[in-house]
């Protein structure tokens, strides 16, 4: 029995990282207390306690779902991506073995009719390219002046555009089309637009994916000069 007046010894207090310190430096604490470690209970959601080997096998269960699911996504986006690489390899071909303008500018249609879309339209900046009398691509030419409001309002910094277009809008850039509900618009640099539109005012929307955009935008500047002279 300690003496009046002694001292008592001050434990040090245990906190979350003093605990976890000791068991870094004590890695073989589990197996030294293992029947006391099989008895101790944890707080659950739902069952209320259940022993800490319990809770172990739940969170392993849990990383091991959540692995599953990133694979499944990962595996599901590969078959995307390879999806996506046929079919614009398979446009690419058939948009490069065109023997003029208007044929590669109907096969264009054609592949976005097939695909469900109301058709596929290419204009082009007419400070960019020599497209006046007589070349007979004055159909095609854009005023970069007058797309500029439009750019602004709905494009912004970005290089795509999906959603709706008002009538203003429509005339300028689909002056001969009819009840388009939504477009997916893509800037090929410095070159023009291409517009993609449906009949479905929900058919495009902020936020879709732009792969294949990228991907056209990029090809079809390269396509068009075989048939038309940059400025």
């Amino acid at each position: 029995m300690k003496e009046v007046g002694e001292k008592q010894s001050v434990l040090p207090e245990l906190d979350d990282r003093t605990i976890v310190d000791y068991l870094q430096r004590n890695p073989d604490f589990f197996m030294r207390n293992a029947q006391q470690v099989e008895m101790l209970q944890v707080p659950h959601p739902i069952r209320g306690t259940v022993s800490l080997v319990e809770w172990h096998l739940a969170r392993q269960r849990n990383h091991i779902k959540s692995l599953e699911e990133n694979i499944g996504q990962l595996l599901s986006q590969a078959e995307a991506n390879e999806a996506l690489f046929c079919r614009l390899l398979q446009l690419q071909g058939n948009l490069a073995s065109a023997s003029s303008l208007q044929e590669m500018l109907d096969r264009l249609q054609r592949w976005a009719r097939k695909i469900g879309l109301a058709g596929a339209s290419i204009r082009l900046f007419t400070d960019s390219w020599r497209i006046g009398a007589p070349s007979g691509f004055i159909h095609l030419g854009l005023s970069r002046q007058s797309f500029e409001h439009l750019r602004i309002q709905r494009l912004g910094e970005q290089q795509h555009y999906l959603g709706p277009l008002n009538g203003p809008e429509l005339l300028l850039l689909l002056p001969e089309a009819k009840a388009v509900g939504s477009v997916a618009l893509s800037l090929m640099g410095d070159a023009g637009v291409i517009i993609f539109s449906s009949r479905d005012p929900r058919h495009y929307y902020q936020g879709q994916g732009t792969r294949l955009l990228d991907e056209l935008a990029l090809m079809l500047p390269e396509l068009l000069e075989r048939w038309v002279e940059r400025l």
